[in-house]
């Protein structure tokens, strides 16, 4: 009999997994619960991904070249997506996930995988391999599959980790709005993403808007002990966004949770979890497109070198090189959302920290690369000077919130 791996979720990092095992001669079944609603999702990505995958450019909704960064008390740094290297790369990519994810699942399906439409119902893990029970979305009786090994890529409520007995991640939630403008608002988001900070919008980490092929996505974060006022947040900034708004028609409103924290482990007997089942979200951003799928393709990897015995022993190879490959780069953004998102005053210090230039070509190197860009000496001194001096003058002399400013109100 064939060796078969399951994989729970066919988003981008299940899709990923898929065509990667299928690339090796893998039999390979995807089971996926939503196949019409997009996951909610801001849809920023990096031009790596369009490389590393093999993916057209042509699922790009637009190239954001320039980022706004406002503070809570209105000031503004304008950032232009550039490395330390200029290249045809320097952007941030646009996509809608109906889209996207629609394109990698077909292309999976198209390399030989299996797409059920259904919801798992129950997963064990035994000696000889996994069985799964779904029920079919069309209805009907619970059916049972069986395979040598899973991986599972269903979010951030994971059935997959909780059929595992793993307990649940500390989660934030994304709530967002998809609004039309006339083609007249529309032009001020051409080429350009905004990131808004401050407590009325997101304590503890970041509002956007985010322009899309013919509208703009406006969303907040809001971490754990916040997200029983997301909605609340969303109103806020939509307010703070004004006649930048006028004339928007609503599209769509959506939400979804993000994990705050990578699991500490991702590899069982059998078993390996990838993209935000495995909590693999960065910190600062929120970002986990790329890696999900590059979570999923490592994972698929290590899998199909160690199918014969893939014990949790074996497939500990996949965390390994996992936290070798990306560990500084967690440690480093988890560090920088603590700090630079701690409270209003270091908000006003990490607007104008964005204005050195050696923290955008760094921070873009390290975005669009995927890898932590050297600091030159020089560069560090220039980086702490700044930052030191934004610092003593933000706690000495703190700015005024825009609510407190009375150009503000709260929803």
């Amino acid at each position: 009999m064939a060796q078969r791996v399951l994989i729970i979720g066919a988003s981008v990092g299940g899709a990923t997994a898929a065509v990667t095992l299928r690339g090796l001669g893998i039999e390979t079944v995807l089971i996926e619960r939503e196949l019409v609603k997009a996951k909610p999702c801001g849809g920023a990505v990096p031009p790596a991904v369009f490389h590393e995958f093999d993916l057209p450019t042509s699922l790009i909704d637009r190239k954001v070249r320039h980022c706004l960064v406002v503070s809570p008390s209105g000031q503004e740094t304008r950032i232009e997506v550039a490395g330390t290297v200029p290249s045809d790369d320097d952007y941030v990519a646009m996509v809608r996930r109906e889209v996207f994810d629609a394109y990698l699942r077909q292309r999976a399906r198209e390399r030989g995988a299996e797409l059920v439409h259904a919801q798992l119902t129950g997963l064990t893990v035994g000696p000889r391999g996994v069985t799964a029970t779904y029920r079919p979305a069309t209805g009907g009786a619970e059916r049972t599959i069986t395979a040598d090994a899973v991986i599972g890529a269903d979010g951030a409520y994971s059935p997959t980790a909780k059929f595992l007995g793993l307990p649940n991640l500390p989660r934030a939630v994304a709530i967002q709005e998809r609004i039309a403008l006339p083609a007249s608002q529309m032009a001020r988001w051409e080429a350009t993403a905004d990131l808004y900070l401050g407590a009325e919008v997101s304590p503890d980490l970041y509002a956007w808007a985010f322009p899309k092929r013919d509208h703009i996505a406006v969303g907040i974060g809001a971490g754990p002990g916040h997200t029983a006022r997301a909605r609340e947040l969303l109103g806020n900034l939509k307010a703070r966004l004004g006649p930048a708004l006028d004339g928007g028609r609503l599209l769509l409103r959506e939400a979804h949770a993000l994990p705050m924290e990578p699991r500490k482990r991702m590899a069982f007997d059998r078993a390996l979890l990838v993209g935000d089942a495995a909590g693999l979200v960065v910190h600062t951003s929120g970002e986990g497109i790329y890696w999900a799928m590059k979570s999923g393709e490592l994972a698929a990897q290590t899998l199909a070198r160690h199918l014969d015995a893939p014990s949790a022993r074996n497939l500990r190879a996949y965390e390994r090189e996992w936290w070798k490959r990306y560990g500084t780069m967690y440690g480093f953004l988890r560090w920088l959302q603590w700090w630079g998102y701690g409270n209003e005053r270091q908000m006003e210090v990490f607007t104008e920290m964005c204005r050195n230039r050696d923290v955008q070509r760094l921070t873009f190197d390290s975005y669009m690369h995927k890898r932590m860009a050297p600091a030159p000496w020089g560069a560090q001194l220039r980086m702490t000077r700044d930052i030191a001096v934004a610092q003593l003058r933000n706690y000495l002399r703190p700015r005024t919130p825009l609510r407190e400013q009375g150009r503000f109100a709260t929803a």
